[in-house]
């Protein structure tokens, strides 16, 4: 997996993430914009099909309707691969 060095979760020096059942994750967000309710949803799963990610959650938008693209759908992903082994890159 390919790391960026200039993109980083930035957290108070003093944050305690000890706790191994709520650690803190690093996830990503991907929007899909759509002028018609399914364009979002048809878009995202392409998109999902095409990568290899584990969708996490979703958030469904509507923006006022003189919005070109009034429906936006978040997806919220990460490429954690389940192969490898902690501590390894």
């Amino acid at each position: 997996m390919r790391s960026e060095p200039n993109l980083y979760l930035m957290v108070p020096h003093d944050f305690d993430d000890s706790d191994a059942d709520s650690q803190v994750h690093p996830m990503a967000r991907k929007l899909f914009f759509g002028s018609a309710v399914a364009e979002p949803f048809e878009e995202a799963a392409k998109w999902v099909a095409a990568h290899d990610v584990r969708v996490i959650d979703t958030s469904w938008e509507i923006a006022p309707a003189d919005e070109e693209f009034s429906y936006v759908l978040s997806l919220y992903f990460s490429f954690e691969d389940d192969g490898i082994e902690e501590g390894e890159d």
